[in-house]
């Protein structure tokens, strides 16, 4: 990786009111990030409890092509968007990685510095738990941490397969303050809203010339023409 990224502060584990907080991971290329990642995470948060949440930008994501912006402009685009949302922070150690971003390797690097008691909680798609079952390693993710899984319009709440279905209906909650009560292991399905918004279509858009302010903040649609992306 050829940008100087600022380095990465180890986390601690931390409490309120005498329980762990939950550390939350939110991982995506956000190329460019926009309001259908921004907005159900805001209303997850509300509804898990959730102090922050920290947003990890890929570099080398195993399941999609790779971004059209580069690593820094990503990373910028995600500072910009969440200058003032005191909810959200920023965690670019998969932006350090020459291989692809296995999920189960971040959350292995994270349970290193949390340690084995503080609960971990990773977000995700209802559509990402369509397919977790091609992810790396998936079966190992509930040993580092717990699902939160945000609403997607035009996807099913039940899984493809029986299998798959039953491995989901023994780790589901209907109670998100059990999340802390529990280092890892439970899928947590969020009422969130459902926003039909893809980086896909922010990037045909600015191809066309259309105006992409229903669907992103404003200061990353000033970043994106300043730096002349998503043109081509």
């Amino acid at each position: 990786m050829t940008d100087n990224l600022d380095p990465i502060t180890p986390l601690k584990p931390t409490t309120d009111n005498n329980l762990p907080v939950i550390q939350a991971l939110f991982g995506g290329t956000f190329d460019p990030i926009h309001y259908g990642h921004l907005r159900p995470v805001e209303v997850l948060a509300q509804q898990v409890g959730l102090k922050q949440v920290i947003l990890l930008p890929n570099h080398v994501p195993p399941h999609r092509p790779q971004p059209e912006a580069t690593a820094r402009q990503r990373l910028e685009m995600v500072h910009l968007a969440i200058q003032d949302k005191p909810l959200f922070t920023v965690d670019r150690r998969e932006l350090d990685r020459q291989t692809p971003s296995y999920t189960i390797d971040t959350l292995k690097s994270f349970r290193q510095e949390l340690g084995e008691q503080c609960p971990l909680a990773f977000i995700i798609g209802q559509d990402s738990l369509q397919t977790i079952h091609t992810w790396y390693k998936w079966e190992k993710l509930l040993d580092n941490c717990h699902l939160l899984v945000c609403s997607r319009p035009g996807y099913e709440s039940k899984l493809s397969t029986p299998e798959m279905q039953q491995w989901l209906e023994q780790h589901q909650i209907d109670t998100p303050n059990l999340l802390s009560q529990k280092p890892h292991g439970y899928i947590y399905l969020a009422a969130t809203p459902l926003l039909n918004i893809s980086a896909t279509e922010i990037r045909l858009r600015q191809q066309q010339g259309l105006s992409c302010n229903d669907l992103l903040p404003p200061s990353i649609q000033d970043y994106i023409d300043s730096q002349g992306l998503y043109r081509q």
